[in-house]
């Protein structure tokens, strides 16, 4: 264990402080889509939900287990406006190591687009597109803690405009199975470009992310609470000239506003062994598309429904965003 937190150590110290992200843009913000119908369906954010779900371990390699052996994951996204978003995955578990790897790819194609010189002269077509390809390893260190590493490159490229970037994500969890509780941290996106769209370097969308599940004794529900963007308190944004024009109120909220906008809460309930239901908030999510001086509707809202068996997985998410904007998320596992 000493040396595992040598090697975290060091991993924050060698990477560049441009990468980490404290506010505003960055670049590669697909890595903050899901690929896994249900992290969309727990609200987008989920360290700690106590699932066998090969997907949920695309975002946080803590959460690969022995149980994955030989699991393959599919999932598929019909985003906003025609975008696709593609996610595979697969594991097997080496047992002289006691080591579950675990590689996948996701990718995120946005159809065809126009391209034009600087005067508006249409010069053919390009398709954009965003993918990263990663691989990770998860082990388990004594009874109830595990650990695992991610390390994934990724590519951007519209039009003549391309970077690529590699990162790194170190998860921690503590399971005690018996009083079903687990608990989950996350440090993601660590990393930097190694090719810039203009010669210009971008942060990463990097996030530490902090969350608990408990499944309740003798009962089919369980729930999830989970606290994101913790690099940073103030998550409210603020636009003075838009409010002004449009004769809007100041949206600069206090102290319980902004901590509140850093959780996200998920609720799910087991119909017999082979039905799940979850419900879910993100209050970010929520506060972010809000339309002025309108009602917030659904907003911020996600569920899922899962048919489980032994060897396959079905799950479906939907997910809601501007009143009544949405979109759904189908997943498939299959034990090989």
């Amino acid at each position: 264990m000493k040396g595992l937190c040598c090697f975290v150590l060091s991993v924050f110290l060698a990477i560049p402080g441009r990468s980490q992200t404290l506010g505003g843009d960055a670049a590669f913000g697909f890595l903050n889509l899901t690929g896994s119908s249900q992290l969309s369906a727990l609200g987008g954010v989920n360290v700690s939900n106590i699932s066998g779900d090969l997907s949920l371990a695309f975002h946080d390699p803590a959460l690969l287990r022995e149980g994955m052996d030989k699991q393959f994951s599919a999932n598929f996204n019909l985003f906003f406006s025609g975008i696709r978003i593609l996610h595979a995955q697969g594991a097997f578990y080496h047992k002289p190591s006691g080591t579950v790897f675990s590689g996948g790819v996701q990718y995120i194609h946005y159809g065809n687009s126009i391209q034009t010189d600087a005067a508006g002269n249409v010069m053919g077509e390009f398709r954009p597109y965003d993918y990263s390809v990663q691989v990770s390893a998860g082990r388990k260190y004594l009874e109830r803690w595990y650990y695992g590493a991610t390390l994934k490159f990724m590519q951007s490229q519209y039009g003549t405009y391309r970077s690529d970037a590699l990162a790194l994500d170190f998860g921690l969890n503590y399971l005690d199975s018996s009083s079903g509780f687990q608990a989950g941290f996350l440090a993601k996106n660590m990393g930097t470009q190694i090719r810039t769209y203009a010669g210009k370097g971008e942060d990463l969308p990097f996030d530490l992310q902090l969350g608990f599940t408990k499944r309740f004794r003798n009962s089919p529900f369980q729930v999830s609470v989970t606290a994101h963007r913790l690099h940073r308190f103030n998550l409210g944004y603020n636009d003075t000239l838009f409010n002004a024009d449009y004769g809007l109120r100041d949206t600069r909220d206090g102290f319980v506003a902004n901590l509140f906008r850093h959780f996200v809460f998920a609720g799910q309930a087991y119909v017999g062994e082979k039905l799940e239901l979850t419900l879910a908030y993100n209050v970010l999510r929520r506060q972010e598309m809000r339309v002025p001086n309108a009602t917030g509707g659904l907003s911020g809202i996600s569920f899922g429904v899962g048919v489980l068996f032994p060897a396959w997985q079905f799950r479906f998410a939907r997910s809601q965003y501007i009143n009544s904007t949405s979109f759904n998320q189908i997943g498939l596992n299959v034990s090989l």
